[in-house]
């Protein structure tokens, strides 16, 4: 029985400096693998315990990596174990098969953008019009298909996030705050459609994911079972679900934790199969 594990990349398996400091003591570090480079610079890292079990994973079941990510951005991450087969990545706009972009699937994307929301123009132009230059430090466009703010958090507006949230929402558009990122994002592009795309082809019976943000709920809820870290949008709203288990760990110990799950509950189904 094919096992398909979903995950969330940025703050659930894989964690910037500025996710460390956030929330890992220094007196407690626990020894990490750099999994990204950027200009020359260490990015993002994983424990190295949580390296080898996803080594260890990738052996187990169809694993996915799934993420709000460009596809540029995606291709920087250098992930341990066997390249993925799938991955997912413009959160579901781009279905990736052997590291390749499916044409077929893209284009089914944009023709429910075009009919169930408003155009991505008028949403960039309100981000442009609304957000102040004085805690705005970049304005992006991904993919053609959502944007983003990267933004000085101290000096955000209490009530900015909130009030565009409102906005979007009546135009068929998402908000999520995650770190110093605001995302735009349409509400028909979800990871979980791309998801449940992967596990028709795979024949997965069993979906497995993992999330922290607004972004991931869709696909905590598609996923027969599904962990969210302690920390993130998800956790700060203590959002639950039927079959989600909400994690006591905070930052790299909850990715780790995380993976720890997957693969018990991967080998565990395999095992319940083989008996069956």
């Amino acid at each position: 029985m094919p096992v398909l594990v979903a995950s969330d990349l940025d703050r659930t398996l894989i964690y910037s400096s500025a996710a460390l400091a956030l929330t890992m003591p220094d007196a407690r570090a626990p020894r990490l693998l750099c999994v990204e480079v950027h200009e020359a610079k260490p990015l993002s890292y994983m424990t190295e315990t949580a390296a080898r079990l996803l080594t260890d994973l990738g052996d187990a079941a169809v694993f996915v990596p799934t993420t709000t990510r460009t596809r540029k951005q995606y291709q920087r991450i250098n992930l341990p174990g066997p390249p993925p087969a799938y991955a997912i990545c413009a959160n579901g706009g781009h279905l990736l098969v052997d590291g390749v972009t499916d044409a077929d699937w893209h284009a089914r994307v944009q023709a429910r953008l075009a009919d169930e929301c408003a155009p991505l123009t008028e949403v960039s132009e309100h981000l442009l019009r609304s957000a102040d230059p004085v805690w705005v430090r970049k304005h992006r466009i991904a993919e053609d298909l959502f944007a983003y703010l990267v933004v000085e958090r101290e000096l955000l507006p209490g009530d900015w996030v909130k009030e565009l949230a409102v906005w979007a929402e009546n135009r068929g558009w998402t908000v999520s705050l995650q770190g110093r990122k605001i995302y735009a994002v349409p509400k028909p592009l979800t990871k979980s459609a791309a998801v449940r795309e992967v596990a028709r082809r795979s024949g997965a019976e069993l979906t497995l994911a993992a999330g922290d943000s607004l972004l991931d709920a869709d696909l905590l809820l598609a996923a027969d079972r599904g962990w969210r870290p302690g920390h993130g949008e998800l956790a700060d709203s203590d959002w639950s679900a039927p079959g989600i288990a909400a994690l006591p760990e905070r930052g790299v110990l909850a990715g780790e934790r995380i993976v720890r799950e997957f693969l018990e509950a991967a080998r565990g189904s395999t095992t319940v199969g083989r008996g069956a």
